[in-house]
């Protein structure tokens, strides 16, 4: 198995899941990562109860195991003179430093950009952080929920004009996941420029920077007509206004189907067949493109008619030949068992530290049509005395760091 970042020390002074799961990917891809938690109290998602996503099993706890699979655990106090130190020895030969804390909390450690380089000035040092290090909101902290999710615009575009309410993000730590996998592609492209440069980058990625390139299209849209274009009303029809093969369209079970034919032309013949709609193939309000168009919303209610008659069951069987483009609406129940995503590596076995086989969802990287071999998270300091010895410290060393208080 291919794994490009072997080689490749990181070490990650970061907790929650947006900069973390970075480090996971980068763990995915073969590269050291050291985990820096806090001496005492650890990554402070740790203690996240079930109310906050923290479902556990045993010592499994998705949701340290989704951004921390793979890594190395050292527990620190980097207030103290001894723990500060043990970062900058691990520092001297890492090629990443991977960090989230905000600016003042950096400033109060002494880990900004130039207190690493000074350890090690050809580190890469990457801040993922909620607003960018620039502007206002600078020294503000924000999550996916907030700064991606709300700010940036996707519960606007998802939530319908006439909603009671503005619609939640689809699961927890959603930005955090798209914007951890943007930190390390961004990582990947700093340590190739220093390989062909010699120049080391400081790099940043923002919730804020994710949540728009998310939206990009329509906030170019936006700036190009001044028009924005909110969801419709719930009252509004299930089909496209211009298009009666693209939209959400109920099942007589109460479940979903999304045809996404955007060529209704092309395909609309073939997809009459597959809804038992055949007469309308020769029908002269349908029998172009040009017609198909102007008449989409009388099109479209014989769609969503036919496909209101049948189980979800049924049309997941009878679509598997339709030639144009469409996806079951699913949950995670189906995901899980979803063929295709299983065929592809999408979700994969990792042991846990009990020994017993888990399941993880895996980045979305291949290198040679190889998914990666997951290896779980660190318990909290696990890897403490190991790393510590590493880096020359003798038994006795480490015993008066811990009575110091400075490691775990």
């Amino acid at each position: 198995m291919h794994q490009p970042m072997t080689g490749v020390k990181v070490v990650e002074v970061a907790q929650f899941t947006f900069t973390p799961s970075a480090g996971a990917v980068l763990a995915d891809w073969g590269a050291d990562v050291i985990k820096v938690e806090h001496a005492e109290m650890g990554d402070a998602q740790r203690g996240f109860g079930a109310g906050l996503g923290g479902v556990a099993e045993g010592r499994f706890h998705p949701i340290m195991e989704h951004p921390n699979r793979g890594k190395k655990s050292i527990g620190l106090s980097l207030d103290k003179p001894g723990g500060r130190q043990v970062l900058l020895d691990l520092c001297k030969d890492a090629d990443v430093f991977l960090t989230n804390f905000l600016p003042a909390a950096r400033r109060k450690l002494r880990i900004e950009v130039d207190d690493i380089r000074a350890a090690n000035p050809q580190i890469i040092y990457v801040r993922g952080s909620a607003h960018g290090p620039k502007g206002p909101d600078a020294e503000k902290g924000g999550y996916d929920g907030s700064t991606f999710w709300c700010r940036m615009g996707s519960a606007w575009g998802v939530t319908p004009a006439d909603s009671p309410k503005v619609i939640s993000p689809p699961a927890g730590a959603y930005g955090d996941s798209m914007g951890g996998m943007t930190i390390a592609g961004g990582i990947a492209a700093a340590l190739f420029g220093r390989e062909r440069t010699g120049e080391p980058s400081v790099v940043d990625v923002s919730l804020m920077s994710v949540g728009a390139w998310a939206m990009g299209l329509s906030l170019s849209n936006t700036l190009l007509t001044g028009v924005e274009q909110a969801q419709p009303p719930l009252s509004a029809p299930l089909g496209n206004p211009y298009n009666p093969i693209v939209g959400n369209f109920r099942t007589s079970d109460d479940r979903w189907i999304t045809l996404m034919m955007l060529q209704p032309g092309r395909y609309w013949a073939d997809a009459c067949r597959h809804l038992g709609l055949d007469e309308l193939i020769d029908d002269e309000r349908f029998d172009t493109a040009e017609k198909l168009i102007a008449n989409a919303e009388e099109a479209g209610r014989y769609v969503a008619d036919a496909i209101a008659e049948q189980s979800f069951a049924y049309w997941l069987k009878q679509l598997q030949t339709l030639e144009g483009q469409w996806s079951p609406v699913q949950g995670p129940h189906d995901i899980i068992k979803d063929e295709q995503l299983l065929a592809n590596g999408g979700i994969l076995p990792v042991v846990d530290a009990d020994g017993v086989e888990r399941h993880l969802v895996a980045n979305p990287v291949q290198f040679d049509e190889t998914p990666p071999v997951l290896t779980r998270a660190p318990q909290f300091a696990e890897q403490t005395d190991d790393l510590l010895r590493e880096l020359g410290l003798d038994e006795e060393a480490i015993i008066a760091l811990k009575i110091d208080g400075a490691v775990t």
